[in-house]
């Protein structure tokens, strides 16, 4: 298990420097969390790796629970680019979010070690200790809702939305540790999908 994060608020990047140093400490992170278990994931590595010293890493990530919430974050925004250029403006809103989590189970299950890094780090982080933890369910949430195309969500859409994320990360869960086959998350995020999403609003563009 990781480390439990210090009660301390992390350094924010401002500068282009800084935020060039930062991408490198995730990019860095990203990789090696790729390669090993998180367990054997040095803070040190990451550190030469990213080409920063090691008080800068804890500058900006106070523990490797920090430094895997943030990576995780950034795989979401990413992720959100990435819909954005090959959104299917004919696709019912139903099926946008289907194929986003599609596209995001399947980015995960291709990077196992990570996505158990980044899953597990997630898990075990309070958002009083870990603020980016938040920031996982709004980026996420809100991911799914432009896939949709609804930019005025009601309350309503909000819980459906949160409802469905929920579910989809039992079922990659599920998938990371062997319970269940590609082919059965798949088939059960459709259903999920239908069922729950059934009342979303209509496209808003």
């Amino acid at each position: 298990m990781p480390r439990l994060a210090e009660a301390r608020d992390a350094a924010e990047p401002s500068s282009v420097e800084q935020h060039a140093r930062y991408d490198r400490i995730i990019g860095a992170a990203a990789q090696l969390g790729a390669e090993k278990e998180l367990e054997r994931v040095r803070m040190q590595e990451v550190a030469e790796l990213a080409g920063v010293a090691i008080g800068t890493l804890y500058r900006y990530f106070p523990s490797k629970t920090h430094l895997f919430v943030a990576v995780m974050v950034d795989r979401i925004d990413r992720m959100g680019v990435q819909l954005t250029r090959h959104s299917r403006a004919s696709a019912s809103p139903v099926d946008a979010v289907y194929e986003a989590l599609l596209q995001a189970t399947r980015a995960l299950v291709r990077t196992p070690l990570l996505a158990n890094a980044m899953i597990q780090s997630a898990a075990s982080s309070n958002a009083a200790t870990i603020p980016d933890v938040a920031k996982i369910d709004r980026h996420f949430d809100r991911l799914l809702l432009a896939a949709a195309g609804i930019e005025e969500p009601t309350v309503r859409d909000a819980t459906l939305v949160r409802l469905v994320v929920a579910l989809w990360f039992g079922l990659v869960q599920s998938a990371l540790n062997g319970r269940s086959s590609i082919p059965e998350v798949e088939a059960d995020l459709g259903t999920a999908c239908r069922l729950l999403l059934v009342d979303l609003s209509v496209r808003s563009r």
